[in-house]
């Protein structure tokens, strides 16, 4: 009985001693964040590959903290506690609700332009929905390459080893994080990461076998991978981004997708007339705010001006490429009016375009997809 006893005891503090040490590792973290301006995703990860010392689940438990810690910044900064850190762990969340004192924006961990203009698009109620469920942890979710396989035949291949759900055309949901990239599937080309709320947008770009499609901001080439397989190897697509090393990415991953009918644009001169374009604009965002938390703190009202501007520098680009009788797809990962239906009505008024469909908005899902937004139009 005394030894048993003396087990637990001793349980207890190698618990305290492990605590601590995560806990001073946290505090060096968020100080090394607040004095640079890397996001924090790659930051944390650069942490973690120098600091050998951190196990897996020492790994969990810091990541979970530290983005918790940064989506209530609002709350944290309101009661300006000593330690940050400490008021985090020991919040009595129900005295939280009760406490009308809070300002709301603060209580939904949103900062105030972001909790106006929610509240301005999609009223109160809503906006304390959406301000519940963009501060919960987005899931994992998975699209299957269908150049290479079937939906069905990766859930079968991985029946014993997760627990996954299907969603969308061809997504599928993990229950909990796994290593996905050390996975044999990833390395053969059979899936790819994306949330279904980006798949649901790259099957807009509804393109037949032997058409052209340009995906104008295609970044690392995430949206050109899901909708590729439509053109059954027919046909070319285009990728074109100024962000060279993105582009460098994407042709690593068509590659590994085994996509043949691609090429990588550099040098927009050599762009030609297409049927469809993607144009996947640079945005606030603030759709997939639970994946990249300290991006809200960022967004203010100058922000969205300026990427309004922008915005419509990129379609006037990208719309000389659009051949006569071709689509566009215009889309964006925000919930905001501005960088969405604002932007529809200024193409339609500047451009011979009509709408195909009613524009799209989705909103994030609790367990399920990120807020995104699409208008496909018809020249």
């Amino acid at each position: 009985m005394t030894n048993r006893l003396i087990f637990f005891q001793g349980s207890d503090i190698l618990h305290d001693m492990n605590r601590t040490f995560i806990d001073r590792h946290i505090r060096l973290f968020l100080t090394l964040f607040s004095k640079c301006n890397k996001p924090l995703d790659l930051l944390l990860n650069q942490y973690f590959r120098k600091t050998k010392s951190l196990g897996s689940k020492d790994r969990k438990i810091m990541g979970d903290t530290i983005y918790g810690i940064i989506r209530w910044k609002s709350l944290i900064e309101h009661f300006r506690p000593s330690d940050p850190l400490l008021f985090y762990q020991t919040l009595d969340w129900e005295k939280i609700v009760n406490d009308n004192s809070i300002p709301k924006a603060a209580k939904l961990g949103l900062p105030p332009f972001l909790y106006e203009q929610f509240c301005s698009h999609f009223g109160p109620n809503l906006t304390e929905i959406l301000g519940q469920i963009l501060n919960k942890s987005a899931p994992t979710t998975v699209r299957v390459n269908l150049l290479k396989t079937t939906r069905d035949a990766l859930m079968h291949k991985w029946k014993e080893k997760f627990l996954v759900t299907s969603c969308g055309q061809a997504g599928l949901q993990f229950q909990k994080r796994e290593p996905l990239f050390a996975l044999p599937e990833f390395k053969e080309g059979l899936f790819e990461l994306q949330d279904e709320g980006s798949q649901f947008i790259a099957d807009q770009i509804e393109a037949e076998p032997g058409q052209s499609v340009l995906d104008y901001c295609s970044g690392s080439g995430g949206k050109t991978l899901a909708f590729a397989h439509r053109l059954q190897g027919k046909g070319q697509i285009y990728l074109y981004d100024i962000r060279k090393s993105a582009l460098y990415e994407a042709r690593i991953r068509l590659k590994r997708a085994g996509i043949q009918n691609s090429q990588i644009i550099f040098d927009p001169k050599k762009l030609r007339p297409v049927d469809w374009i993607l144009l996947d604009v640079p945005c606030s965002g603030s759709g997939t705010i639970r994946r990249n938390p300290d991006q809200k703190w960022k967004i203010d009202a100058k922000m969205v001006e300026s990427l309004v501007s922008t915005q419509r520098t990129i379609i006037n680009q990208a719309l000389k490429y659009l051949k006569p009788g071709g689509s566009l797809v215009y889309a964006t990962c925000s919930l905001l009016f501005q960088e969405n239906q604002n932007q529809v009505e200024y193409i339609l008024k500047n451009f011979p375009l009509t709408l195909k469909k009613e524009p799209i908005l989705l909103l994030p899902k609790e367990g399920g997809m990120d807020g995104f937004f699409c208008a496909t139009f018809k020249m």
